[in-house]
């Protein structure tokens, strides 16, 4: 199965340019973590690299209502921009979710 968010490459880069040019900090710790790295690879080996993140997970694009997991993928309103490291410890949560974890484990505030 093909990844639906590069199903259209060309829109994914558009954001990708618009989300950097806003610079905004990071929608999962705002910013707690420092600012986002967007002229790093987005990798494991930079961990505050740029990556955009999906608000509503794309893994559950049933549960939020889009006709498709291409439709939760390309949303404008659905991204959001994101550390590397914040995006992995999100995984395919909501913020709500995600918050309630962040109870059990503390890795989004720096204290890792």
């Amino acid at each position: 199965m093909r990844n639906v968010r590069y199903a259209n490459g060309n829109l994914r880069r558009k954001h990708r340019a618009r989300m950097k040019a806003m610079g905004a900090p990071c929608g999962i710790c705002h910013g707690r973590l420092g600012p986002i790295h967007y002229d790093e690879p987005s990798d494991s080996k930079h961990p505050l690299s740029f990556v955009i993140d999906e608000i509503r997970p794309v893994s559950r694009w049933k549960e939020f209502g889009y006709d498709s997991p291409k439709a939760a993928a390309q949303d404008w309103s659905n991204l959001q921009p994101a550390h590397y490291c914040c995006n992995a410890a999100k995984s395919n949560k909501t913020e709500k979710e995600l918050r309630i974890s962040r109870n059990k484990v503390n890795i989004l505030d720096g204290e890792w």
